[in-house]
């Protein structure tokens, strides 16, 4: 497997020359990259959640203090819920309070809910602050703190709010990734399985040849594969920016995940279960449009991902309904992704709702 060495920055390059880079690196070498990126010392605006706060605001907050900036931290519920306008507000009404000017940066410390949270703020506050992304956990650290995509979800659907809005750097301290929960941990490799699953075989068959050691966190491995597959998210980010063509492939099983989470409810299950219950729809769904795709293989790297509950007692129907709200919809018409091979994913608006509902029967079996 070709991998990306922790010590190592990954470049996200951009339309115009923009770019920047994801490193890897301690959260205390935080202010150093700042200064390198050039942001102005002075005031700085720290957004994360209680439980992350708990591990590590007092450490990043002291690390920016002896670097010359000014931090002021506001912490948000943990969990899904916080991704909610009522919460913005409050981020609003508190960072306006104490006085920001439009270079005060705004670090996202925690997950994907954090990053998604606060990079929104960040993308509307003053018409825009530099962002920082922080990411803390396995499923922020290889997808959502790199790309741009922020937003709070809305009773219609998740993350129908939200923009388009790169980080000026991202820092991906892997020794945070030791405090995870095993739940926490299952939900980020859902997102490591679907990059390889869309976009490298190779690296799909060194995650199914090594999965246990994977899943007890080997630190040697996961050295080699979470920076692989932070890699894979920048190639794509780098080659469509705003989900105009290629990007809209890491939606894999998205699709089909949002809407387990909107008709459970958000919480019950981890974003990452959603997900890896939407592989698996979305891989029966690949078998019915091209029969000659030998999806038990893929199927097998995807069951191997815990999930602590079906979807046997969610209704089709629901579901169906659920789907038809979900935001990637393009002129009227559901664009889902589908793999023709592992490693091979596109998008298409030809599945026919019989497929659809088919896929469904057969993942809640």
């Amino acid at each position: 497997m070709k991998t990306v060495a922790a010590t190592d920055a990954i470049k996200v390059a951009l339309p115009h020359g923009r770019h920047y880079y994801v490193h890897f690196a301690a959260l205390g070498s935080l202010p150093r990259l700042m200064q390198e990126r050039g942001l102005r010392r002075g005031q700085c605006l720290v957004i994360t959640d209680k439980q992350v706060a708990n591990r590590y605001l007092s450490g990043l907050l002291q690390s920016l203090a002896e670097g010359g900036w000014q931090p002021h931290a506001i912490v948000v519920t943990a969990g899904e819920t916080s991704k909610d306008l009522a919460v913005l507000q409050h981020i609003y009404d508190e960072a306006l309070a104490w006085g920001i000017d439009r270079q005060t940066p705004v670090v996202a410390l925690g997950g994907g809910v954090v990053g998604d949270l606060a990079g929104f703020a960040a993308a509307t506050l003053l018409r825009g602050l530099p962002l920082v992304q922080a990411p803390t956990t396995l499923i922020a650290q290889v997808d959502s703190a790199i790309g741009g995509k922020t937003g709070v979800n809305h009773a219609a659907g998740k993350n129908l709010i939200g923009a388009f809005y790169q980080p000026v750097l991202t820092c991906a301290d892997i020794s945070a990734l030791d405090t995870l929960t095993d739940l926490d941990w299952a939900s980020g490799l859902a997102e490591v399985v679907k990059h390889a699953l869309i976009a490298d075989r190779a690296f799909a068959s060194f995650l199914d040849e090594s999965w246990p050691a994977i899943l007890d966190r080997d630190p040697e491995l996961i050295q080699a594969v979470v920076p692989r597959a932070a890699s894979i998210k920048a190639g794509i980010v780098a080659e469509d920016e705003r989900e105009r063509g290629k990007r809209a492939i890491l939606n894999f099983g998205h699709t089909f995940g949002h809407a387990i989470e909107r008709v459970a409810g958000y919480g019950t299950f981890t974003h990452g279960e959603a997900v890896a219950l939407g592989m698996r729809a979305a891989l029966k769904l690949s078998h019915l449009i091209h029969g000659d795709f030998a999806f038990a293989p893929a199927l097998d790297l995807v069951r191997r991902i815990p999930v602590r509950a079906s979807l046997a007692s969610f209704p089709v129907c629901r579901l169906m309904d659920a789907m038809r709200s979900d935001k990637k919809a393009l002129a009227g018409r559901q664009r889902l992704i589908v793999l023709r091979d592992v490693g091979q994913a596109y998008v298409t608006g030809e599945a026919t709702p019989a497929d659809v509902r088919s896929a469904w029967d057969w993942a809640r079996a």
